[in-house]
């Protein structure tokens, strides 16, 4: 016997059926919102203005969940940020931490408090 499932999606702010899921990023995160075509249309006007000043940044490919901008990783709690296309470069994130005095080292994983000061002074 065969089986059609059918998903119906809903939009997130009126309720009703949405026509399309827009998917957004804001502060190293990404959020996906289900709307319906007005809604939809009215999130884009809304960004608009900040889309055109903005600069776009290379999408991720084959992200696993977690693996967002800014997940945290590592063993035995030493809370570091995974490099991805929307970190910083750990190379350019060491010299400046060197420059600085900070207490980073010379290879493998830069702490997270080195990339947050990173960020403030950028």
């Amino acid at each position: 016997m065969a089986q059609r499932v059918v998903v119906t999606l809903s939009d997130d702010i009126e309720g009703g059926e949405a026509a399309e899921t827009v998917a957004f990023g804001l502060d190293g995160k990404m959020y996906e919102i289900d709307l319906n075509a007005a809604n939809a249309k009215k999130l884009r006007k809304a960004l608009a203005p900040y889309l055109a000043a903005g600069r776009k940044i290379p999408a991720r490919i084959g992200a696993g969940a977690g693996a967002g901008p800014g997940a945290v990783g590592g063993r035995g709690g030493a809370a570091a940020y995974t490099h991805t296309d929307l970190a910083p470069d750990p190379a350019a994130v060491r010299a400046w931490a060197q420059s600085n005095k900070m207490d980073v080292p010379a290879r493998g994983r830069i702490p997270k408090r080195v990339y947050e000061a990173f960020r403030e002074a950028s």
